[in-house]
């Protein structure tokens, strides 16, 4: 059994959904009884992340009479697999400490994390102090990226606008590197009312030419945030780091940094649907070094085939796993 449980895994990690069906349809014919009830939980998962109403049913009936007791309900996750992205997500660091000049760890981790990735999601909205030496070393950062082609998304810019505007005073001509940030926020939330009406404050005021508006360099939608909070309903469920979509060729180079910042590192998979093999060892490879350091490792809700692929790449000698409820 064990065997077509490992098989079944690789072969979905690997996106052969098809042979993955005849497997584990063969499978559950022979192991309908206790422990053969985790091929029958993968054979769910399968249909519902392809969308196989009418095989998810037909199996529920096989399931009542083989285990008696009530099988899993049907959730259609196939409009969730279509939609999700094959390319890796962008890194994401979680800025640590406050935005001032002396904060040379948190700027040095989100420069390495730059230069490692091509697209980088900042998290600011942790942030509760700045100053003005800050907001410089913030602006060469995006400054750093915009001359390397490279892309960095601000996250919580709401917080960061609020910390930023007692920093602006028409007429008092200090802190001009604030007055500049804060004008590349309005820039990136694409109010350009805010942004002119500031701009000319900003010229009365240090009697310099400011920045244009420049349409082309208005940002999408802010994302949620790249460290998922608890929901409300769970408040007692501690932060974590979480997962989304179909994951290809990821390089997870955000989460040493979540890691660091939390003694009980949750790694929420509620929202995963495929991840492939060599991205679940680079998993492994980065969670060992953590665990090393006596972090205590939890692994949330991944469906039954990816739960498996972590137990087959050997996850489950560094961390918990508490596979998605049926």
């Amino acid at each position: 059994m064990d065997a077509d449980v490992e098989q079944a895994a690789v072969l979905y990690a690997n996106a052969q959904d098809d042979a993955v069906r005849v497997l584990l349809e063969d499978a559950v014919r022979v192991h309908n009884f206790g422990p053969g009830e985790r091929l029958w939980m993968m054979l769910f998962d399968l249909y519902r992340l392809t969308g196989q109403k009418a095989a998810f049913e037909a199996l529920e009936i096989d399931y009542a009479r083989a285990f008696e007791k009530s099988p899993p309900t049907w959730r259609d996750r196939s409009r969730t697999t279509a939609a999700a992205k094959p390319a890796p997500v962008p890194g994401s660091v979680l800025f640590a400490g406050e935005l001032t000049g002396d904060n040379d760890a948190g700027f040095d981790a989100a420069m390495q994390a730059l230069e490692k990735s091509p697209r980088l999601r900042l998290d600011l909205s942790r942030v509760a102090t700045i100053d003005a030496a800050g907001c410089n070393r913030l602006l060469a950062l995006l400054q750093k990226a915009r001359k390397t082609k490279r892309e960095v998304e601000l996250l919580g810019r709401d917080n960061l606008g609020a910390l930023l505007g007692p920093c602006v005073e028409t007429g008092r001509a200090e802190s001009p590197d604030c007055w500049l940030l804060l004008l590349e926020l309005h820039q990136l939330q694409g109010r350009q009312d805010a942004f002119e009406e500031l701009a000319v404050d900003f010229a009365v005021t240090f009697e310099v030419s400011p920045p244009s508006w420049e349409a082309q360099r208005v940002a999408a939608a802010e994302a949620p945030p790249a460290f998922a909070e608890a929901p409300a309903s769970d408040a007692a469920a501690p932060e974590a780091y979480a997962l989304q979509g179909e994951i290809k060729a990821a390089r997870f180079t955000d989460l040493p940094a979540f890691a660091d910042a939390h003694d009980l590192v949750v790694v929420d998979c509620a929202g995963i649907t495929r991840i492939d093999f060599v991205s679940a060892g680079v998993l492994l490879n980065v969670l060992t070094t953590v665990r090393r350091s006596g972090k205590q490792i939890v692994f949330r809700h991944p469906n039954q085939l990816v739960a498996e692929l972590f137990g087959v790449v050997g996850l489950k000698a560094v961390a918990e796993i508490i596979p998605a409820k049926h």
